[in-house]
């Protein structure tokens, strides 16, 4: 919390209750005998809200004995690798981003059943980072819907080719973690993915959200 406290504003998980005397620290495990994981798929975090977090912390408790990496992809290259055509057709357009999506990518805030409210935002497809400048794709398959202004299956061969395309391996690099590690990541630049390659073994972390702003 210090650590967190330095860098940002720890708020709480919309989705997740925190642990005990910490409500901005959340729990994230996977059981023995579960064989889905917390946000199993790429993604920004929580890009259906209003104002998504600046970043996220995540802090290893329990590993298993083999896998369980997390795979991060810079969407500075993604968007840096298309081409000016596309980014001519991409700037000025915005996604709609909701948590409803989870429920068919099956992330694991679907399975949270202690919440009823659901979240939708509109956000820039390409956004401008409010300290460095650059550009990033800021669409993800996790939450994007569709286009503003278009329905889901007109928007879906774009999106497809978005999803896709910024994930590609020479925009990632693959973490490995070990008890102790501590991963600090711009949600306003990075997708992530957590690899679930470990059933039937146990992963425990805490993690921290620190708040974001509207992006432009």
């Amino acid at each position: 919390m210090a650590f967190a406290r330095a860098m940002g504003r720890p708020i709480e998980y919309p989705f997740v209750q925190g642990i005990a005397g910490f409500p901005e620290v959340i729990e994230v495990k996977k059981l023995e005998h579960e064989r889905h994981n917390f946000g199993g798929i790429w993604h920004s975090d929580t890009a259906y809200l209003d104002e998504p977090p600046m970043g996220s912390m995540l802090l290893a408790r329990e590993i298993p004995p083999y896998g369980g990496d997390t795979e991060f992809a810079s969407q500075y290259f993604a968007y840096e690798a298309l081409s000016e055509g596309m980014k001519r057709l991409l700037d000025g357009l915005y996604a709609v981003n909701s948590s409803a999506k989870a429920d068919v990518t099956r992330t694991r805030e679907d399975r949270v059943k202690e919440y009823a409210r659901h979240y939708e935002a509109e956000h820039p497809v390409v956004r401008t980072h409010p300290e460095t400048g650059r550009k990033a794709l800021y669409v993800n398959v996790g939450h994007t819907v569709r286009f503003r202004g278009l329905t889901e299956q007109e928007s879906a061969p774009l999106l497809e080719f978005l999803f896709r395309h910024q994930v590609k391996p020479e925009f990632t690099c693959r973490f490995h973690w070990k008890v102790g590690s501590l991963a600090f990541w711009d949600n306003r630049c990075t997708q992530h993915n957590p690899i679930n390659d470990y059933h039937g073994h146990r992963r425990v972390m805490h993690r921290i959200t620190l708040a974001g702003d509207r992006p432009s």
